[in-house]
């Protein structure tokens, strides 16, 4: 995805600009109907149904190029890293998965939390890496996850197999066919569930979506037990079912997200020719690729001293163009 100048896009607003990334995204775009309901959703057709009216509207944002659609991404990568620490029995949430990558020096190891952040963020990057073999081994280890020889052959199967069928249900293929080679790579089957909807949507790039819903309603199967709805389970159509749902809430959370980080972007975008530091520009453009700073983060070429940059967030806050987010008086990260 290109980058865009933060001063230059800033001055760019009140003129008539052709790109998408210098035109408002209009939010409304989603019809209500298509947000996701429980109202009958045992009925396959409808699920397939409500996932694809949700992932059609995502699919035109996601296509739009929006200038924050990197904090925006990465976002998406730390809600899903959370709820993939809470699924391998680790205790980190947000904050703490945010403070493992934010407060760790590059090269550091940031601990079995931050490499599974890692792993979704690699996920998240703003264009297609090439995903082979040892590439998915590698997102194995990050997420702690066993591996084995066939996973490969699962990434190939879907590069090859792309338009064969509808993408929900080229994901929730994946998804069972990974769980199926090794019971205990369930995580893993959720990457690359992400991976393969993606690759079958020809998105410019994935988007983590699906273990966002993982421990809510629509991988349950209710009743007394009300155990949860797994890759592996039999029949397979329950399972497929839950994805098509799932898929359709997260889309729709994913759409709201935008819309209020879009907001923020666009006051962080009107004050920066305000911002008067050298190395402003940088950290401008920082924040709208990134999910979160740290205070302090030099900028490129180490520009900024830690005073100066600590001035900027508090200039930056002053003017509501950002906010804290760790809660500390120290130690504090800053993000839209």
């Amino acid at each position: 995805m290109a980058k865009t100048a933060p001063l230059r896009y800033a001055r760019d607003m009140s003129a008539d600009a052709d790109s998408a990334a210098q035109t408002p995204f209009d939010f409304t775009a989603m019809p209500p109907w298509a947000r996701f309901s429980r109202d009958g959703t045992g009925d396959p057709a409808q699920a397939a149904f409500l996932a694809g009216a949700a992932l059609t509207s995502l699919d035109t944002l996601l296509r739009s190029d929006q200038p924050w659609a990197g904090t925006w991404r990465r976002r998406q990568a730390l809600k899903c890293a959370a709820a993939a620490a809470r699924l391998a029995g680790r205790p980190e949430e947000e904050g703490a998965l945010r403070d493992s990558f934010a407060m760790t020096r590059p090269g550091d190891d940031p601990g079995p939390g931050g490499r599974i952040l890692l792993a979704w963020r690699q996920l998240a990057a703003p264009f297609w890496r090439p995903l082979d073999a040892d590439a998915l081994r590698g997102v194995a280890d990050q997420l702690g996850q066993p591996w084995h020889d066939r996973f490969g052959e699962v990434v190939e199967e879907q590069t090859a197999t792309v338009w064969s069928r509808a993408a929900p249900a080229a994901a929730a293929a994946t998804a069972a066919r990974v769980v199926a080679i090794a019971p205990n790579a369930e995580i893993l089957a959720f990457w690359l569930a992400d991976w393969t909807l993606a690759k079958h949507l020809r998105w410019p790039a994935p988007l983590p979506l699906l273990i966002g819903q993982v421990h809510k309603p629509v991988f349950h199967a209710g009743g007394e037990r009300n155990r949860r709805i797994r890759p592996g389970d039999d029949p397979f159509e329950a399972f497929e079912r839950a994805v098509f749902l799932a898929y359709a809430q997260a889309a729709v959370e994913a759409w709201l997200l935008a819309s209020r980080l879009a907001g923020r972007a666009a006051r962080l975008i009107a004050v920066a020719p305000r911002l008067r530091a050298k190395g402003a520009a940088d950290v401008v453009q920082r924040l709208l690729d990134d999910e979160s700073l740290s205070a302090s983060w030099p900028g490129p070429g180490g520009k900024m001293s830690r005073w100066a940059l600590r001035r900027l967030f508090e200039r930056l806050v002053e003017l509501d163009a950002v906010r804290e987010l760790s809660g500390r008086d120290t130690f504090r990260i800053y993000g839209l």
